[in-house]
This record gives C-alpha cells, sequence and structure tokens, in this order.
C-alpha cells in the first residue's frame, strides 16, 4: 500500500522531443492563440465550445490523427488556481507533456504537484486485465524548471497513502492493519513504534480508548501506537490522528443512512501517518512523535453505555452522554499523553463532527487554537497550497455546554449550545497540551462529488498545508 501508484511516474525531469505542449490559456488570450493557428484549431474550439474557462481541456490533433497540442482554459483570473492542474491530469490521454509556458500568477511547484494528485484513483476491488511489461499507462509531465520532483512524488504518494487508507473498507482497514501501515512507515524512515493492545490499555493508563474500544471482537482490539522519529535536541511536534475503523454509533446506534460512510471514520489517522510521512520525507529538523488512538466503535454485551462515566488519563471523569461522540473520548486519551511530552506544537486530526460539515461543508476544514500567531501562520499556509482551512471560535460562553451533573465533562453539549463541532473543540481542549501551541482540525476525508482530479471517495485535506506551516516554522 506505501508504493502502488501511478503517482510515482507522473512527473519526470527531462523534456523530450516527443512531448506534447500544453498551453493554459487565459479567456482574453483566447482569440489571439486560435489565429495564429490553423484555420482547423478554431473550428475544433467552436465545436467544442472551448472558451479557455478555468478547468476546459481541449485536445488538438494533426493531421494524421497524433494529438498535437493540448489547450487548458485557467481562466480569466489575475493568478491561477493550481488545482487545476488536478482536472487537467484527469482528462489527458496516456503520454508525455510538458507545459508550453508559465502564465502569471501560477505556482509551478504547486501545479506539478497538483497534477500528481489528479492522477489517483482507487481500484483495489475492481477486476483489472493483467498488466502489460513496463506497467500501466498513464499522463506524464515534464516538471518545469525549479520545481522538485523528488518533494512532489513525496507529497502525492502521501496523500495516495491516506486516501487508499480511508477508502479501503473496514473489514480490510482495522486496527491491526493501521498498526501495520505505521510499522512500514517507522521501518522505512528509522522511527520507532510502540503498540498497547487490548486490556493493556488499562494497565497504561489509556481506559477512555479502552472503553471506546473494548466491544470489538479481540482480533481487532483498541490500541494505542505510538511513533517517535528525530533527533531529541529538535524541537518536539506532536501529531494526533483520530483512528475509529468503523463507527456503528454504539448503543446509540447509527442509523443506515449515517453508517454507510463510517469506514472513514479513522481519517484523522490516515491523515496523521501522510503528514509524518511528509516530515520525515523531507527531513525536517524536528522531533516528532505521531499518536494514534485505533479502535472500532462496535455493539456488545460490554460495550460502554449512555450514562456511564468514564475515566481519562489525565484523571478528569467524562460522562457519556452519547456513545455515538466517541472520537472526543479516544483523543482525550491521545491529547493527554501529547501533553505529557511538552511538545512545541500539537496538531491533532480527526473526522469529529457533523456540525463541522453544517457549518464549513465538505471542502472547507474548520480548526481551532487559542494561538493567534499560529491561526495567522495556518492560514497563510492554507493560502500558500490552496488547501482550504478556516478558523473557528473556542468561544468561552459555550464551555457551560460539556458540564456534568456528576462527572467533570460530559461528551454530549448540552443543546442549547447548538455549535457542535466548537463545543468538541473545547471539550478536546481540556486534555491538549498548555505548554506549547495545539490546534485542533475537525477534517471531512471525502469527496463526496465526483469532478476530474477528484475523484468520489477518499480525501487529504489540511495536511499540504500544514506541511506547508512545518516547513516554514521548521526549515531545513
Amino acid at each position: 500500500m506505501l508504493d502502488s501508484h501511478p503517482i510515482l511516474s507522473a512527473v519526470f525531469p527531462a523534456a523530450t522531443e516527443l512531448a506534447i505542449p500544453v498551453h493554459p490559456l487565459f479567456e482574453a488570450e483566447l482569440e489571439a492563440f486560435l489565429t495564429a493557428r490553423r484555420p482547423s484549431a478554431r473550428v475544433l474550439a467552436t465545436q467544442a465550445q472551448f472558451k479557455a474557462k478555468a478547468g476546459q481541456v481541449l485536445v488538438l490533433s494533426a493531421p494524421s490523427g497524433k494529438v498535437e497540442r493540448v489547450l487548458m482554459g485557467i481562466g480569466s483570473r489575475m493568478s491561477v488556481d493550481p488545482g487545476l492542474f488536478r482536472g487537467l491530469a484527469a482528462k489527458l490521454p496516456a503520454g508525455d507533456y510538458r507545459l508550453a509556458r508559465l502564465p502569471r500568477g501560477l505556482d509551478a511547484q504547486e501545479a506539478t504537484l497538483a497534477f500528481a494528485l489528479g492522477l489517483y484513483r482507487f481500484d483495489r476491488y475492481r477486476k483489472r486485465p493483467p498488466s502489460k511489461e513496463g506497467g500501466e499507462a498513464v499522463p506524464r509531465l515534464v516538471a518545469p524548471k525549479g520545481v522538485d520532483i523528488e518533494a512532489v512524488t513525496a507529497v502525492s504518494h502521501a496523500c495516495a497513502l491516506a486516501r487508499d487508507m480511508i477508502n479501503t473498507p473496514a473489514n480490510d482497514m482495522g486496527p491491526l492493519q493501521i498498526e501495520t501501515i505505521a510499522r512500514e512507515i517507522a521501518e522505512k524512515h528509522g522511527a520507532t513504534l510502540s503498540v498497547i493492545v487490548g486490556d493493556d490499555l488499562l494497565e497504561q493508563n489509556y481506559p477512555a480508548v479502552h472503553a471506546v474500544g473494548r466491544a470489538a471482537v479481540p482480533h481487532r482490539a483498541p490500541r494505542m501506537i505510538e511513533m517517535s522519529w528525530g533527533d531529541h535536541s529538535h524541537p518536539l511536534v506532536v501529531l494526533v490522528g483520530k483512528g475509529v475503523v468503523f463507527d456503528t454509533g454504539g448503543l446509540d446506534i447509527k442509523p443506515s443512512g449515517g453508517m454507510r460512510l463510517m469506514k472513514k471514520d479513522m481519517g484523522g489517522a490516515a491523515h496523521a501517518l501522510a503528514l509524518a510521512r511528509m516530515v520525515m520525507s523531507a527531513k525536517l529538523p524536528v522531533r516528532l512523535v505521531v499518536l494514534t488512538p485505533v479502535v472500532e466503535n462496535a455493539i456488545s454485551g460490554d460495550a460502554m453505555r449512555p450514562g456511564d462515566v468514564l475515566q481519562t488519563r489525565a484523571g478528569l471523569t467524562v460522562e457519556v452522554g452519547n456513545t455515538d461522540a466517541e472520537g472526543r473520548l479516544i483523543l482525550a486519551d491521545a491529547l493527554t499523553r501529547a501533553a505529557e511530552l511538552k511538545p512545541v506544537l500539537t496538531l491533532d486530526l480527526a473526522t469529529l463532527t457533523g456540525a463541522a460539515r453544517v457549518a464549513m461543508g465538505p471542502f472547507v476544514i474548520p480548526f481551532w487554537t487559542a494561538d493567534d500567531r499560529l491561526a495567522g501562520q495556518i492560514e497563510a499556509a492554507s493560502r500558500a497550497t490552496f488547501d482550504p482551512l478556516w478558523r473557528l471560535p473556542l468561544w468561552d460562553g459555550y464551555r457551560e455546554a460539556i458540564e456534568s451533573d456528576i462527572a467533570d465533562l460530559k461528551n454530549d453539549p448540552d443543546a442549547w449550545a447548538q455549535a457542535g463541532a466548537t463545543t468538541a473543540a473545547l471539550f478536546l481542549e481540556k486534555f491538549a497540551p498548555t505548554d506549547g501551541s495545539w490546534a485542533h482540525f475537525d477534517v471531512y476525508a471525502w469527496n463526496p462529488k465526483s469532478r476530474p482530479g477528484y475523484p468520489t471517495g477518499g480525501e487529504a485535506q489540511a495536511i499540504r498545508a500544514l506541511f506547508s506551516l512545518l516547513k516554514t516554522r521548521f526549515p531545513a
């Protein structure tokens, strides 16, 4: 799973005479471009209603029938969204291509990365014809001058890993499989890995992780995975990822429609591991710790019940008002472990609330932090990478909504507060490190709408921006 995608060969360094030119065109440039070409080019553009609008692609063929050049619409803006190149990759026939020009406002590195990301597809369960010698034929792009091909490959492959993990159904992506992937990443990059499984979680003081996952069958027992990498003299960064491999809702069982996509509820763990892989591949000067509590929120006679009061690693008690608000429970123990390490920066990623989608939709990822300087850096990284993030408030007025009558906290906020994503973030803040900065990201990890370069299914969100943030804060 770590190294199995055609994106590995999506970008190559040297131009060849056979590379087909791709002409990115603003709408205002189209007329002059067509005037300088054979009349047939204008005819084809007219027939295809190609007006160089953002995302339009027109393949022009020579009289021999061979592809001669490609026209790519980039719209009318002064700057170019590199994400258009994801759609380009998905629309091209197999072959080698080169950019005939770099239009103003285009970030060549981000455009090349987008091209690689656009080649992703998940076909593990589809019957495929035997592969021919030389592997699968895909479009390839000559990297523009100055593009770091190694970095493009590392980031695109990490994103593909996250998407593969999210797309894989729960019967093939259980706690053991996530542990195995974490081990492979650790071995590849010289990191160390420790795993606490089943009842040992109680002995090692991860009671909330155990409580959420104990109802699963023994071979899908809950576990706490901790990966460590880097020089101990470097600043410590902790990544935390929610790893609920399937969420039935527990005894507060979800309706069938709500359960349909719950294979993706381990998206936070997939994102944390993918981001860690980017950091380690780039050899950033940090000491990195990745914490992934991994459970199945199953239903059995041993399942936690509404009304139960759980212990946590932090010593705080939590009244379970809803067994379907389990993600914040396992993250509580993981964030407490992060706090014990005294990091300078902690980032947690989780498919945590439906309320985040109501507030922001599936494509914009909300985040919460009390550190205004960090928030500004995250927003700048989001703009630079075209990886959309938006800050929401840790508003004090909602804190009383998570107070319990019989315990320190409760996991289901009072209905009057309504802001379900923010009250979840306020719950997590109770356990988050206070020595350094902390930010929480409520990712969706899914494309609900298929479009060129963005197939329906698992999606890597926020981690390209966070990788940019880490490179800026901790330059190599």
